[in-house]
């Protein structure tokens, strides 16, 4: 067996072992070495070392503990709380109301933390139960809930594109910068959808008439707007405005971001010393987690292509001598189905580089090449079976039955999917933000 047949054959086991449920960091630590060993010999304990050690001395990965502490502060000092009342008080007289505000928050909670289990937990303990009792779909309810969480992958500040960053040689604030209209638009795309089927079918998505709203004067509702929606907003403007404006980088965003909202749940009063700890803690156990799969995947990757089986890939894809946007479908076509069984980060860290030398081959710009795999990997938290989002969802919501959970998902997922093909058709929708703010 040559050296690349023998890469592609670690691959496959690969995938059986993360399907089996092992430990996604111990399964590519196991198959690497043996593999490694296999093909390369005793040279595979210094490729090991090496890319943990290159791991912990990049620096733009010291945003992740940070850009997690500010989402779990957000997320246990109740803020997003007063973000949905005061929306919910200014805008529950109309028609699929709820669907909008669940949206809107779900928009400002990815912009202010990029933590999608956070996102769909916290939507659901909030919006759920008014949902139920105000007549609402649970359908589309729990796609709503469902597909607004899944933005906190894709809109900045998103784990998952600090870690892209250095995996595809694209800066971060570039894929920042040129997620924001991609992201922008998914969450407006939603929007349209629920409104409009709300206003066709109204028994979807009725009005909210409660005592509170009607009690309620049009100045105590713009006060509660205020006072709700600041907070976080100031949170976003520590983090994002600055990335943007060239002011800092992502690693010092964070940090002041992580400040900024820390002080805020201060002030507010929300934030006691046993949710300090437990932020903390969720920081420190999330990151460890992270940390570890990055350095495992690196290490599996590097013996992925020292044995040249990226390269064999790439020659097959190649000589197939399909058109470059057939090629392009195909390889995101891939990513979608892959989606639904593993997380992104093996996506990411294996799949991915492994169709760069193609991508690079066919001349596509890398970074929208990297935007649209983001967004196509956004598509699969929803895609069941393996959909994580409904599963967050069922275990706060436990009354909605998982077979309306998927069916409301699965709405989303065709948007979603509309979206990336006219990211393909119009490549200016990612790229044209990065070109004027470079």
């Amino acid at each position: 067996m040559t050296e690349p047949v023998l890469g592609l054959v670690s691959l496959a086991v690969l995938f059986i072992g993360i399907l089996t449920g092992y430990p996604m960091a111990f399964t590519f630590i196991f198959i690497a070495l043996v593999f490694g060993f296999v093909g390369m010999g005793e040279v595979v304990f210094k490729l090991m070392q090496a890319q943990f050690f290159a791991l912990m001395r990049n620096t733009t990965l010291a945003a992740v503990p940070l850009f997690l502490f500010m989402g779990f502060v957000l997320e246990q000092s109740g803020l997003m709380d007063r973000v949905f009342r005061a929306l919910r008080l200014l805008l529950g007289g109309l028609r699929g109301s709820l669907y909008l505000v669940v949206l809107l928050v779900a928009t400002v909670f990815a912009a202010a933390t990029g933590i999608v289990g956070a996102s769909v937990t916290v939507l659901g303990v909030m919006a759920a139960p008014i949902m139920q009792s105000s007549g609402y779909s649970d359908r589309l309810s729990a796609g709503a809930i469902g597909a607004g969480g899944t933005l906190g992958i894709l809109i900045p500040p998103s784990i998952m594109l600090i870690v892209m960053g250095p995996v595809v040689g694209v800066p971060v604030t570039d894929l920042f910068t040129a997620a924001i209209i991609p992201g922008l638009l998914l969450a407006a795309i939603y929007i349209v959808y629920t409104l409009v089927r709300s206003y066709i079918n109204p028994e979807l998505g009725p009005p909210v008439l409660s005592a509170e709203l009607a009690e309620t004067s049009l100045a105590d509702k713009l006060k509660e707007l205020l006072l709700g929606v600041l907070p976080v907003t100031v949170v976003i403007a520590c983090t994002l405005g600055v990335i943007i404006a060239g002011i800092a980088t992502p690693t010092d965003a964070a940090g002041t971001g992580a400040l900024a909202a820390f002080v805020l749940a201060l002030l507010y009063r929300r934030m006691t010393w046993a949710k300090v700890k437990r932020c903390v803690f969720n920081t420190l156990e999330t990151t460890a987690m992270i940390m570890f799969l990055l350095g495992s995947a690196n290490f599996f990757g590097a013996v992925f292509s020292r044995l040249g089986s990226a390269d064999l890939l790439t020659e097959w894809l190649l000589g197939l001598n399909f058109a470059p946007t057939l090629m392009l479908l195909i390889m995101l076509g891939i990513v979608f189905v892959l989606g639904s069984p593993l997380e992104w980060i093996p996506i990411v860290l294996v799949i991915v580089p492994i169709f760069l030398p193609t991508v690079a081959e066919l001349g596509f710009d890398p970074l929208w090449f990297t935007i649209l795999v983001a967004v196509t990997l956004q598509t699969s938290w929803l895609t069941p079976p393996m959909a994580l989002s409904a599963y967050f969802l069922k275990g706060v919501v436990p009354s909605w039955r998982m077979g309306d959970i998927y069916l409301g998902m699965t709405q989303f997922v065709a948007l979603q999917l509309f979206v990336v093909l006219l990211l393909v058709m119009f490549p200016e929708i990612i790229l044209w933000l990065p070109s004027v703010l470079d």
